[in-house]
């Protein structure tokens, strides 16, 4: 029996460990990627407790180093889909039945596990498997995942508290928070780890069930994040990872009476498919679907003449090109002022010529592969697209070859028209393309900011005068879910930058908040009455 009123400290941010030469973190990182190369795994799905291993056998390898096998995953069928769905429904009355407190305690538990003894394997299979280096490894697969665990359990205490101001005698008014009644489906790209994992774990954190689908090229470390979940105590069929091709599996959860959720990260086309999916059985379900979706970004950097050159420079060095500019928070297109633009320009090609690509295991390369083959034929086919264009100049990068790995030059493009296709279009590369504006069209450049993507995830500005900063934050109100003055637009911290964006961008439900798992909960008014009426009548229904 619960009998007590537990309690969570506010979290502190897990910190970010640094893998200097030396260093007993580089070590042990060096050590766990030799181990994970030294031999191929077989990739099981995870239905019901139970490691899953048929279907078509499909290989997985390095994206910077094509020629090297990691392992296998095994492509799942319908019946993994059907089977995933019973196991959750299964597990649900139970798993929502458990206090929250030792829901909780799973993920602090995992939070602590992954800072611990999974540390280095967690950022190895990362860093393998999606060519991060070791720092965008560690802030991601490790450091953000832990906060994701630890302030999801706090925010989810602190929600739980609030119950009605006020019980006037001779009533008690209490309101519960259930989870949704169904299963959750949550669908996980391949650029973070932290997300592949806390868009599952969050709704499980509330009560839910779930069915998970990560991105076929984040398997390798998602296999992790599941023995991550075991080790820490999760019960089986809680959440259950499988590997069946998009389509096959939404036909059969979006048809499902019991479906109840969507937590979704990925490409805009998709989600807007699915939303219509979901709309077109609206009639079928239990209940109305909470849908939660993070999509694409055109994300800006917008610079004022007042700003330093230097910054901006650095902000689009490492806005643009970190993690091969994968990222939905990535900066792709700047609106540079034409005073300033010889400056920036001067630092940014200086700076670019010391970056490094080349395979994560040499801790040197800030550079390293594109995630697959249709990626790089993508982005490759928006450079080739710009090089003989009269209003387009490939100042930097433009290069790109396959044949070991994805690789992909960092590529800097000017242009003179601010709506051509690589302003415009989401490239999910490293690609910067550079609008130069005159000093006296900083109005004009605002509006062209907010009008040119049909996205809002993130955005920043650089400015020094107070009243510019103040005008550009007003104006560029709906431009950006996450805007930054003064910083690149990448690198949200959870606990500190609650993240997400509107308009093409998604729902806006700011993972890492409170506001994201609210969606995940179904409150329940109850009013008690300790002493009801025995007679019917109102005191105006009196006779004069």
């Amino acid at each position: 029996m619960s009998n007590a009123i537990f309690h969570i400290d506010v979290p502190a941010n897990e910190p970010v460990l640094n893998y200097a030469p030396g260093s007993p973190e580089r070590a042990n990182l060096k050590a766990a990627l030799k181990a994970a190369k030294a031999k191929a795994v077989e990739l099981p799905a995870f239905i019901n407790g139970e490691r899953i291993l048929e279907g078509e056998k499909v290989s997985v390898h390095p994206p910077h180093e094509r020629d090297h096998l990691l392992g296998h995953f095994y492509r799942g069928t319908e019946d993994h889909v059907h089977q995933a769905i019973d196991a959750a429904l299964a597990a649900k009355e139970s798993w929502a039945a458990t206090p929250w407190h030792e829901r909780a305690a799973v993920f602090l538990r995992a939070a602590d596990l992954l800072s611990g003894p999974f540390r280095a394997r967690m950022n190895a299979a990362t860093m393998l498997g999606q060519s991060k280096n070791a720092y965008q490894a560690e802030i991601d697969a490790v450091a953000e995942l832990c906060d994701f665990f630890r302030f999801n359990a706090y925010f989810y205490q602190e929600i739980i508290k609030e119950q009605p101001l006020h019980s006037p005698k001779p009533t008690w008014n209490k309101v519960e928070y259930r989870p949704l009644e169904g299963f959750v489906v949550a669908i996980t790209p391949f650029n973070f780890t932290s997300i592949a994992a806390n868009l599952p774990a969050a709704p499980a954190l509330c009560g839910n069930v779930c069915v998970w689908k990560p991105s076929e090229t984040q398997i390798y470390s998602a296999v992790v994040i599941m023995e991550l979940f075991e080790a820490a105590g999760l019960p089986k069929g809680v959440i259950n990872l499988i590997y069946t091709d998009g389509p096959k599996m939404g036909d059969i959860v979006f048809k499902h009476r019991e479906f109840a959720g969507l937590h979704f990260t990925g490409s805009t086309g998709v989600f807007q498919h699915l939303w219509k999916e979901i709309g077109n059985n609206i009639s079928s379900y239990r209940s109305y679907p909470r849908v939660v979706g993070e999509t694409g970004g055109k994300d800006f950097i917008a610079v004022h003449p007042s700003s330093n050159p230097d910054q901006v420079a650095v902000a689009c060095l490492r806005g643009a090109f970190e993690f091969q500019g994968q990222k939905c928070s990535a900066a792709s297109r700047a609106y540079l002022p034409a005073s300033l633009w010889p400056a920036i320009k001067e630092r940014l090609l200086a700076d670019m010529k010391t970056l490094k690509m080349g395979t994560v295991e040499d801790f040197g390369n800030f550079i390293n592969a594109v995630i697959d083959e249709r990626a790089f034929d993508k982005i490759a086919g928006y450079i080739d697209g710009e090089k003989d264009k009269a209003t387009s100049e490939i100042i930097a990068g433009g290069g790109y070859d396959k044949s070991k790995g994805f690789f992909i030059e960092p590529t800097v493009i000017v242009t003179t028209d601010p709506r051509s296709t690589t302003m415009e279009e989401e490239i999910f590369g490293p690609v910067l393309t550079i609008y130069v504006y005159e000093d006296d069209q900083w109005e004009e450049t605002l509006k062209l900011v907010d009008t040119t993507s049909p996205y809002a995830l993130t955005g920043a500005i650089f400015a020094q005068d107070r009243i510019v900063i103040n005008h550009a934050t007003r104006a560029l109100e709906n431009a950006a879910g996450n805007f930054y003055v003064n910083d690149k637009p990448t690198g949200a911290v959870v606990g500190q930058q609650p993240f997400g964006g509107a308009r093409g961008s998604g729902t806006n439900d700011k993972a890492g908040s409170a506001l994201n798992l609210q969606r995940w909960i179904s409150p329940r008014l109850i009013k008690e009455n300790f002493a009801a009426p025995l007679d019917y009548r109102y005191a105006f229904l009196g006779e004069e």
